[in-house]
Order: structure tokens, then sequence, then C-alpha cells
């Protein structure tokens, strides 16, 4: 991966998601669609696919433009940076896709190259498909992979296991690889696995605030959720298999003690609100 120079940067942050098997909803790769429009972000560089990609898997895509001229885009993994004059650090944004092979390669080359901007914490997103209502708030799970990393950022250490994809390959390098490594993960109804599903992109986005400690602009994220909701809303109504469904998900959640009903979870509220009236 060749930068397009080497920008110097102020104690930059990693930003990354991944399109495949880590993206239920596509709410993990929107996310750092939404910050790459939201902070107008600069292209960096981008990863050379041959190495890592099936291209009869992820082929490759034909456009033309309002002069007629066609160009092709290649299946790859792109950096951009963003600089925040209001803050005292940078924001680099990673938005790949899950490759079809190499993978540790492909996950050194994108380290090296983070190494080389300097970035020393590493915070990757994911989405994944579960037995949750659409009509309650979207749980996100926040894990460090390092136990003493975990405690010192009030998160809980991972303790998942089984099968993994390109994004707990990518953050297990990231520890290895001396970086403080955070993994926030959106729980998608899967009764609506369809993309995309903004309201699962804005909870992303909320705890990347919570993380950085920044504000992050939602743009229009709130009015897209809302959209989306009702439309979920009229599609259960239409199907009253459906709607038990959800009315049982709905009772199974709300024996369980919500965060969003928890003091930590008010405290995060209000600490956003300060942010975002400093701002």
């Amino acid at each position: 991966m060749e930068l397009d120079g080497t920008p110097q940067l102020r104690d930059p942050v990693l930003i990354a998601a991944f399109e495949g098997w880590n993206d239920a909803g596509e709410a993990a790769t929107a996310g750092i669609e939404h910050l790459e429009r939201e902070w107008e972000a600069t292209p960096v560089a981008a990863l050379d696919p041959d190495q890592y990609y099936d291209f009869q898997v992820n082929r490759p895509q034909v456009s033309v433009d309002e002069t007629g001229t066609r160009s092709l885009q290649w299946p790859t993994t792109r950096l951009s940076v963003v600089t925040l004059e209001d803050a005292d650090r940078d924001i680099i944004l990673l938005r790949g896709i899950e490759p079809n092979m190499r993978w540790r390669g492909f996950c050194a080359e994108l380290l090296a190259t983070a190494a080389d901007l300097g970035v020393e914490q590493v915070i990757t997103l994911g989405a994944l498909l579960a037995d949750v209502p659409h009509t309650r708030p979207v749980p996100v799970t926040a894990s460090a992979s390092d136990p003493e990393q975990a405690e010192r950022l009030g998160l809980e250490t991972s303790k998942y296991e089984g099968p993994t994809g390109i994004v707990g390959v990518f953050q297990d390098a990231a520890t290895k690889a001396g970086l403080d490594s955070i993994s926030l993960w959106a729980a998608v109804p899967h009764y609506v696995a369809q993309s995309p599903c903004p309201k699962a992109t804005l909870v992303l986005m909320q705890r990347v605030e919570d993380v950085l400690r920044l504000p992050v602009p939602l743009g229009d994220l709130v009015e897209q959720t809302e959209a989306w909701q009702h439309g979920v809303d009229e599609l259960a109504e239409e199907d009253s298999d459906v709607a038990e469904y959800v009315r049982r998900l709905e009772e199974a959640r709300d024996t369980v003690d919500l965060p969003e009903a928890s003091g930590e979870h008010i405290a995060r509220e209000f600490e956003r609100y300060l942010r975002r009236r400093d701002n």
C-alpha cells in the first residue's frame, strides 16, 4: 500500500470496517462512509487488490460518467484521513472488503501503513444478525481484546469463541502489534437483514463518539433511522406471524436489564449532550 505522500498527523486513531460477513445490513461500512462524507475525508492510499481478492467473487465494476467515459473500479481497501480543527487528534478511516485469501498478509500490510502514519489506537466496527426486536434500542457490544486496556477504558473483555471474520483477525493482529484495540459490534434484527440498516449505523456512530470523546456529526442518520423504523413497523403490521414474533422478542428483551435505562447510559447521553453543546 503506497501512501499519496506521508501526512503529518496528530495522535491519529484508525477506525475500520469491512464489507462481508462482518457487516450485517451494511451497518458498519455505512458508518465509515458517513464519517468520510461528514468529515470530508481525504483519500491517501488504496491496497493493491491482486494479492487478496478473488475477482470472480468480488468483481470489478464498470461505470460511465456524464461525458460518456467508461472507467473500471477494482474491489479494494482504502484509507482516508480526517483533520479536525477543534480536536487534538486526527482520524484515519479504513473502508475495506473482507479478503478472499492471505488474511495475515492483508492485516500486516494495513498495519504497516498504519504504523507509518503514527497510529497507536484502532477501533473496528462490525454488525451481526441477532434475535433482537427492531422496536427496541440496538444493542452494541464494546470490547477490548487486552484485559488491561479493557479495564482502563471501562470496556468488556471479549469472551467470544467460534468462527471469526476479518474484523476479529484484524483486531487480533493490531493487539499483537502493540496497538490499543477496541471493537464495536451492533446487533441487527435478523428478520430485516436487508441493507441498509441506519438504526444500527446510528448507534455505532454514537459509540464511536463515546470512545473518541469527540462530537461525531450525525447528519441525516436520525431521519433515516426514523424512516427505517416506520417502514419496518408497517411491514410487521401487515404480517401477523411477524408481528407475533416481534412481540415475543420484545418480551424477551424487556425481561433483561436494558443498558439504555442504566445510570451508565444516562451519563453517556449527558456527556454527548455536553460535547455537542460545546462544539
